[in-house]
């Protein structure tokens, strides 16, 4: 019933979608909902939020490396990742740190893509704007998780939600499947 995915730049997200919904239609299955995942840093600027980012992978990048001095995970860099959403978000870190409107990349590399670690960084508008971009190429459910996961669950609720929920009124948007308005 649902795709997951974690956050990659719009076309590949789009070309996996499409990927999908071949696969479901040549098996004759519905489409599945496409669910996203990402982990925002908000500020109330832009360079806020920068300066933040930065600072939230200084301290992901000290506690990975003492996770790998634990043996928990592989150093950064060191050993491909079994899965193969892991493998192409460090792909898609590969080829740049900032993808799309507010896409970054730099935490999949410091913790050699251990789940979702793409950030989407900006002001409440810019990720709110940023995450409509994935309700506009097809994506049904978004995730955000922060790394403050208190303050920036409220964070969010206070300052990004509201305007995506906005945004989607004003399309004539109606929730779904038990979705709170």
């Amino acid at each position: 019933d649902i795709f997951g995915l974690w956050g990659e730049p719009l076309r590949e997200t789009a070309e996996q979608i499409a990927a999908v919904h071949a696969h479901a239609d040549a098996v004759g299955r519905p489409r599945p909902r496409i669910w996203v995942s990402f982990r925002p840093i908000i500020a109330p600027t832009d360079e806020l939020a920068w300066e933040k980012a930065h600072s939230v992978l200084g301290k992901v990048t000290a506690g990975h490396q003492q996770a790998t001095r634990s043996n928990h995970y592989p150093p950064a860099g060191q050993g491909t990742p079994a899965n193969v959403g892991s493998q192409r978000l460090l792909a898609v870190a590969a080829k740049g740190e900032l993808h799309d409107r507010a896409l970054w990349t730099p935490l999949v590399t410091a913790t050699n893509a251990a789940g979702s670690s793409t950030a989407l960084v900006g002001s409440p508008e810019t990720v709110a704007k940023a995450l409509l971009d994935y309700v506009d190429i097809g994506c049904e459910l978004l995730s955000i998780r922060g790394y403050d996961p208190l303050n920036d669950a409220i964070d969010y609720a206070r300052y990004v939600l509201p305007l995506v929920r906005q945004e989607l009124a004003a399309r004539g948007h109606r929730p779904t499947r038990g979705v709170p308005a």
